[in-house]
């Protein structure tokens, strides 16, 4: 399994998601720090989960990684994320 795999079925299970896209930017950053051979160093996470509308800015983060873990997060260099509210009613 990917580790794009494995960070879309954990936020998937942990989140449940109304959208949610992952993309391994990895070959964007060819040669910059963290970059390894195959890829699968650079993430961009697109999500949009009611079970983070509440939270703050910085625990949405959180809430993210704490749902992908820290084995996950140990081997990912760098994850970007774009977190999506709903703007309330």
């Amino acid at each position: 399994m990917s580790i794009a795999e494995e960070i879309r079925g954990r936020l998937e299970a942990a989140l449940a998601p109304e959208r949610l896209e992952v993309v391994d930017d990895s070959e964007r950053h060819r040669g910059h720090s963290g970059w390894r051979e195959g890829g699968e160093t650079h993430f961009r996470v697109t999500i949009a989960a009611p079970a983070l509308a509440p939270l703050s800015r910085i625990e949405r983060h959180r809430a993210i990684h704490r749902a992908l873990g820290p084995d996950l997060v140990a081997r990912i260099h760098a994850l970007a994320l774009d977190i999506q509210v709903q703007a309330p009613d």
